[in-house]
């Protein structure tokens, strides 16, 4: 009886820290998507967080994702994929897979995604978090998106989950003709979440977003520039 009890009550807690995560930190963030909002309250943050951080899987802070890795914390998350404007129907690459758990969020929001992970290990474990929850509309690959994508590989929307010191052009060249890309770039103190729209061939059109800090995404130069 007393570990039915100690079972209710621990899902009694996540339940409660998810709630004040959507609450607390998410909506304060100007996250305000319905869509969005219910995703974040049915995705297991827990799943995707090592075991000697479970009890700040819905912390508003950057978790040890593993391999010396950190995950973004709840809010950066949310509103990066807020700021994608998913329809449903886009094809995703996603730059930085950790261990997965942004990769679930963003399958409930678009048809296919591909999310690259350059640390083999990582991208294993979200493979495998990934397959536990069922997501068929997921492809998980071990691969440096700074030197090497498929030539016939074109997205609607591209998103880093990590900063960079500019939009590598890399990820531009394979944006569809109307597609964008979200990321954060710029160096500390100073890092700008930026929209990146291709509105013909080898021409976009810039937005800044917001301001905010992200660990870098490993193999894109400090010195590539490029300029809108």
């Amino acid at each position: 009886m007393s570990s039915l009890i100690n079972f209710g009550n621990s899902l009694m807690n996540t339940q409660q820290a998810r709630f004040n995560m959507v609450e607390q930190q998410i909506r304060t963030w100007q996250v305000l998507n319905p869509k969005i909002l219910e995703t974040l309250k049915i995705v297991d943050r827990e799943l995707f967080v090592p075991s000697a951080y479970q009890t700040l899987a819905y912390s508003d802070t950057e978790i040890p994702a593993g391999e010396g890795e950190l995950m973004l914390s709840p809010k950066i998350q949310a509103r990066l994929i807020q700021d994608l404007e998913l329809k449903g129907h886009e094809c995703v690459l996603q730059v930085g897979s950790g261990s997965g758990y942004m990769s679930a969020l963003l399958s409930h929001h678009c048809a296919q995604l591909l999310a690259l992970e350059i640390n083999p290990r990582l991208a294993q474990l979200a493979q495998s978090n990934l397959a536990q929850l069922g997501m068929g509309n997921v492809q998980i690959k071990h691969l440096d998106a700074s030197k090497y994508l498929e030539t016939e590989e074109f997205f609607d929307v591209i998103v880093l989950c990590g900063s960079t010191a500019h939009a590598p052009q890399v990820l531009l060249d394979h944006l569809k003709l109307g597609g964008h890309l979200v990321g954060i770039f710029g160096s500390e103190p100073i890092m700008q979440t930026t929209l990146v729209k291709k509105v013909a061939s080898n021409q976009f059109d810039s937005k800044i977003l917001w301001d905010c800090m992200a660990p870098r995404l490993h193999g894109f130069t400090e010195d590539s520039k490029f300029s809108f």
